[in-house]
This record gives structure tokens, C-alpha cells and sequence, in this order.
């Protein structure tokens, strides 16, 4: 049987030895990941790829699809498991919010199980490097969804066990979705394999994909540089 009990405690260990730092410049950084509006440019061009490298009724299934995988990510996380679990976050926890760092005074909603951060984050990565095919731009993915997921931790505004489980809950949905997108994809007679090396192993540019990577790491680079100002 589950000591709940002593789960949550170790929970609560492993939080507090991620969560925070004494680098007021790790802190802006951390700030920035956690942001969605830090990432809008790596959103449209991710779009613009898609759009260049896919037939019309490709296009619009893919755009669906990735919004469905946003929404079923949140919906699950947000909608569902926060409601009906009610843990409270770290920063909102009387227990641990006293000890717990925090940056600019931000403790997030009330509670925070399962973390949609890590949900939506990983059910894009999974999800985008299933129908683009390119090992460069799937460790990228990763690290992306990584980091944002780490970033709530460092921020106090959940629990490790909150990004762990929301992670989780991504990667199924991406492959979930993934799964329904292909059957959908060979309904509609638009599932070509390509072998060119010019082009992923799903008909992506290579170039088009590396046009995504460079936008990822000017982002990386963004924030780094805005961070130290």
C-alpha cells in the first residue's frame, strides 16, 4: 500500500531543493520560460512551417489537431484534476509557502495539481515531433518543455509531483492525438512518405525545419540577453 503521507512529503522535499535559486538573473530567466507570450514567435513560425510544407486539407488538420492537443491538455489538467483534487500550490500551501521561493511577489492560482504547464508543453512536443520527423528539432522540443515544466518548480508554483503527473498526461495526449491525426491523415489520402533528403521522413523541408530550430534558439538567446539587462 501507498504511504500517501510520506509520498507527499518527499514531494515536498524534492520541490524545495529545485525551487529557487540566489541569481536574480536565474530568476528573469525563469520568468521569461514560464511566460506563453515569450514563445509567440516560435508559435508562428512553427504555423508558418506547417502551412508551407502540407496540402490545404492537411493544413487545417494539423492546425486542429494542435489545438485539440493544447485544449485536451488543459481541459484535463485545469478543467478536471485541479477542481477535483484540490492541492493546494506550494505558494498557497501553509505548510511549505512560508519556506518556498518565490519572484516579483507571483504565487499563481489557488491550486495546482496537475500542472498545465507541463501538460501543454509536453503534449506539443510529442505531438509536433510525431508529424515533423526530425531528431534536431525533437531534442529541441524537449528541452523547451523541459524547461518550462522546471520553471514552475523553480517558481514555487508547483509541487515536482503537480509536473510530473501533468507531463505525463501530455505525452499521452500527444500520442493520443497523433494516433487520431494519422487515421484522420490516410482518410483523406494526404499521408506521403518521402525519401529525398532535402525533406524529413514526412514530407517536411529540412530547411523549413531548421528555420524553426534557428527561431527556438534567437528565443533561447532572447532570454538570456534580456535577462542580463
Amino acid at each position: 500500500m501507498i504511504d500517501l503521507y510520506r509520498l507527499i512529503n518527499q514531494d515536498q522535499t524534492i520541490t524545495l531543493s529545485l525551487n529557487g535559486s540566489d541569481s536574480l538573473t536565474l530568476d528573469k530567466i525563469m520568468m521569461f520560460i514560464t511566460e506563453t507570450w515569450t514563445w509567440i514567435p516560435v508559435a508562428v513560425c512553427l504555423l508558418y512551417v506547417i502551412i508551407r510544407n502540407n496540402r490545404w486539407k492537411s493544413i487545417l488538420l494539423t492546425i486542429i489537431m494542435l489545438a485539440l492537443v493544447i485544449a485536451l491538455s488543459d481541459q484535463i489538467t485545469s478543467g478536471i484534476c485541479k477542481p477535483l483534487f484540490h492541492r493546494l500550490r506550494p505558494t498557497q500551501d501553509s505548510t511549505i509557502m512560508y519556506i518556498v521561493d518565490i519572484v516579483d511577489g507571483y504565487r499563481g492560482g489557488k491550486f495546482g495539481f496537475m500542472s498545465s504547464h507541463a501538460a501543454n508543453t509536453f503534449s506539443t512536443f510529442v505531438f509536433i515531433s510525431l508529424i515533423i520527423k526530425n531528431k534536431y528539432l525533437s531534442f529541441t522540443a524537449l528541452i523547451w518543455a523541459i524547461l518550462n515544466s522546471y520553471s514552475r518548480i523553480y517558481l514555487g508554483v508547483h509541487y515536482f509531483g503537480d509536473v510530473i503527473c501533468g507531463a505525463l498526461v501530455g505525452i499521452v495526449v500527444g500520442i493520443s492525438v497523433y494516433l487520431l491525426y494519422k487515421k484522420i491523415k490516410n482518410k483523406i489520402g494526404e499521408n506521403n512518405v518521402w525519401h529525398s533528403t532535402a525533406y524529413s521522413s514526412s514530407g517536411y523541408l529540412i530547411s523549413d525545419i531548421n528555420f524553426l530550430l534557428l527561431i527556438f534558439y534567437l528565443s533561447f538567446l532572447s532570454i538570456i540577453v534580456l535577462s542580463t539587462l
